[in-house]
């Protein structure tokens, strides 16, 4: 018997940092306020580009908010990357999710 095909397969689980921005309006923001998140989501994906701990994967506007959305396979080390870029986003009240581990645990920063 080959017991190469009993292992399990590895456990892969993909975790995330979702930062979500209050807007000055009930639908998109202002252009100002859409332009100064493109900024940051470019600043962001370079940045964690660099540090290889993930991916920033883009943003979502609508219903009053911008949501920013990034991937990689450790949330905090991805958040840290990110986290200076995130808070320089004058944009509030905000916060931002940390999915972590194969049960998706949440923990959320208030920026």
């Amino acid at each position: 018997m080959d017991t190469l095909f009993d292992l399990p397969e590895p456990e892969t689980t993909e975790q995330a940092v979702i930062a979500r921005y209050r807007l000055s309006d009930d639908e998109y923001g202002s252009r100002a306020e859409r332009e100064a998140v493109f900024d940051a989501e470019r600043a962001m994906a370079t940045a964690v580009e660099e540090a290889g701990v993930g991916e920033v994967d883009g943003n979502e506007f609508g219903g009053g908010e911008a949501v920013l959305y990034a991937y990689g396979p450790d949330a905090e080390a991805l958040f840290k990357v990110m986290e200076p870029i995130l808070r320089r986003l004058s944009l509030r009240p905000a916060h931002v999710l940390l999915r972590q581990g194969s049960r998706a645990t949440e923990s959320r920063v208030e920026l």
